[in-house]
């Protein structure tokens, strides 16, 4: 088609070209011709309206060309690299073609099913800043691309000069990373384990935290972590016990500063509190991290650690952790009978005073199905927090919402939870089903809701996270 619209434009111009040269001739001896004058006219219309038609046969060719340099990559760089990159928590990098391309096909049908990038919570209940989803434009442009043959293209010309500014983060004034005293060793034995590691910060100074990230060692074996506060400095014993050890018990009886400032999963990488707000860190605080390992047939060592970046910018407002718990459920006792689907209601205390809200991360195990949560202000309006109407104990994550989300004084925090303790479960762990009740483990049973907040402020409605 291109080629006949070429050929036809040349015999324009040449008939064009014929013409003018006899309206020149025709001037020469002072003899007008309007007959020339109308079929030029005409011709030139013509032309111009080819000309057209070539220019969106041009652009439309264009838009049809899909590589990967110019339209995938960019989709990948935005939704998948962040964990598909080398020493990432994902097992194969797609920061590059050669993988990208030898997984190809892979790639197009879990983003045709929309099993990748794993996102679990409904967008059109709430709305976050970390939202990571393709849109259907996308996932069509994938499916075109390996269609296509899979075209690598040549990579666009670097931009100079930095990278849009991150403005509304806050300079870093220092940054911690603390691992475990030594190595621990899961002995290959098939067995889950819970351990608890002391890891003191010797920071010797009062500071806000910036950023909290967590970094498995080994990342086939670690399956979820959770960081804790303690400002006791008496709670060092607590390093490598497991949950099943007895000792365990005297430790717990003292009160930690932050029983759950970041609790990490696949997922929910690392937690950044916008410029202005910090999380308070007393000096000589240590950490506590209780590492949940999957079961190994293998001897495997692991060497855990965490990441922590303190603020150099003047905090303005601190932040702080709303946690509800087992011990808010409204419908007791928080028992899971066989052979059936319970539902669990929760109901936080009535605000004493007005809060923002930062994020929300909703947490359950194997036989949670759905988790919803939402706020009641006083004067009855409905607010809603999160909804996860397929849970996924695989893929948990901290929903930063965008912008600050005020509750006023008087308000309630209401959430419920769905879980299926039936052989129906594929991910029942226990064949034939039994009682399930409260535990750490991940064939016991948990409903939390993990809050960041903090104090209301006027104007807090148009604060952007």
């Amino acid at each position: 088609m291109l080629v006949i619209l070429l050929k036809f434009c040349s015999i324009l111009i040449k008939l064009m070209s014929n013409i003018t040269n006899m309206k020149l001739s025709y001037k020469k001896k002072l003899i007008y011709c309007p007959i020339l004058h109308q079929k030029q006219d005409f011709i030139v219309k013509l032309f111009i309206l080819f000309l057209i038609i070539i220019l969106c046969h041009f652009k439309l060719y264009s838009q049809g060309l899909i590589d990967y340099e110019g339209s995938i990559k960019p989709i990948l760089d935005k939704h998948c690299v962040s964990c598909h990159q080398k020493g990432s928590i994902a097992p194969f990098a797609l920061d590059n073609w050669e993988d990208v391309n030898s997984r190809a096909i892979m790639i197009g049908a879990v983003t045709t099913s929309k099993y990748m990038p794993p996102w679990r919570a409904d967008t059109s209940f709430q709305h976050y800043k970390n939202e990571n989803y393709l849109d259907q434009a996308e996932i069509n442009l994938i499916k075109k691309w390996i269609e296509g043959g899979k075209e690598k293209g040549k990579a666009p010309r670097k931009k100079s000069g930095l990278a849009k500014a991150q403005k509304n983060l806050a300079p870093i004034a220092k940054t911690i990373s603390i691992g475990f005293n030594q190595p621990f060793v899961v002995e290959g034995d098939n067995r889950e384990e819970f351990r608890f590691f002391h890891l003191p910060s010797k920071v010797s100074t009062d500071q806000y935290i910036q950023s909290i990230e967590f970094i498995p060692g080994n990342k086939g074996l670690v399956h979820h972590s959770r960081i804790m506060i303690d400002t006791t400095n008496e709670i060092s014993g607590i390093d490598g016990l497991s949950e099943e050890d007895t000792a365990i018990l005297k430790f717990q009886t003292k009160p930690l500063a932050d029983p759950f400032l970041f609790g990490w999963v696949p997922g929910n990488n690392k937690i950044q509190f916008p410029k202005g707000i910090g999380k308070r860190f007393y000096a000589n605080s240590d950490f506590i991290v209780n590492v949940h390992y999957a079961p190994s047939p293998i001897k495997m060592k692991d060497s855990s650690s965490i990441k922590i970046e303190f603020s150099n910018d003047s905090i303005e407002r601190e932040a702080q952790t709303l946690t509800l718990t087992e011990n808010n459920i409204a419908n007791q006792p928080f028992v899971l009978p066989p052979n059936k689907k319970s539902t669990f209601f929760m109901r936080s205390p009535v605000l004493r005073d007005s809060i923002s809200l930062i994020s929300i991360m909703p947490h359950m195990h194997l036989l949670g199905q759905s988790f919803k949560a939402y706020a009641i202000t006083p004067n009855g309006e409905i607010i809603n927090l999160v909804n996860v109407p397929q849970w996924d104990f695989n893929w948990q994550t901290t929903y930063t919402f965008k912008q600050l989300t005020p509750l006023p004084k008087g308000s309630v925090i209401y959430a419920q939870g769905v879980y299926d303790n039936t052989i129906d479960n594929p991910l029942n762990p226990h064949h034939p089903p039994k009682v399930i009740q409260y535990g750490w483990g991940s064939k016991d049973e948990m409903m939390n809701l993990v809050i960041y907040y903090v104090s209301y402020k006027n104007g807090d409605e148009k604060v952007l996270l």
